[in-house]
């Protein structure tokens, strides 16, 4: 029988200029007739009572998704990093599960798994693919804050870096998984 998963925040991060996108905010495009961010919310609502999105434009849009929505501190869109300090600040619960709200392909095992990887190490966990980091699927305790809020101060932005700064458990998932798809230009709406 698998661990039970503890509570948990489920932060989506939605708060990008949408530049690939021509400048529409990504999360609220349509894909098989829902925003992508609908998408994202439906597989984790079941895991959190607390989902809660970063965004830093329609707010009231997002609102429908996210029992909380949060912006910046900074403006001009400073990136995800910026999103995640935002969450982990109002987050309720000890662990935040970090998502992007343009990974519609997500599956809550997925997630289940990183929640339970990380609490048996009492570390954040991340998805590592191919080698290769990726932030947007992690898991983070809340009380990593201050670590992220230092590594802000001191300039670093890359939000994988800053993760990089506390101990992270590694999740390997296979190259191409489609569940860690991202929706990055608009070719992707059409499937």
């Amino acid at each position: 029988m698998a661990t039970p998963i503890p509570p948990c925040s489920i932060l989506i991060l939605a708060g990008g200029r949408g530049q690939r996108m021509g400048g529409r905010d990504k999360g609220l495009l349509q894909w098989r007739d829902e925003p992508l961010v609908a998408h994202v919310q439906r597989v984790v609502r079941p895991l959190s009572d607390d989902v809660v999105i970063s965004c830093n434009r329609n707010q009231h849009a997002y609102r429908a998704y996210a029992d909380q929505v949060v912006g910046d501190t900074d403006p001009d869109f400073p990136g995800p990093l910026a999103g995640v300090i935002a969450g982990l600040a109002v987050a309720r619960h000890e662990w935040v599960v970090i998502l992007a709200c343009d990974a519609p392909l997500i599956e809550r095992g997925l997630v289940e798994d990183l929640l339970r990887l990380a609490v048996a190490h009492d570390s954040a966990a991340m998805v590592r693919q191919g080698g290769y980091w990726q932030p947007m699927f992690s898991v983070l305790p809340r009380l990593s804050l201050p670590v992220l809020e230092q590594a802000w101060a001191v300039g670093e932005r890359s939000l994988q870096k800053a993760l990089l700064q506390v101990p992270v458990q590694a999740l390997e998932c296979a190259e191409g998984d489609p569940r860690l798809s991202n929706f990055n230009s608009p070719q992707w709406l059409q499937g």
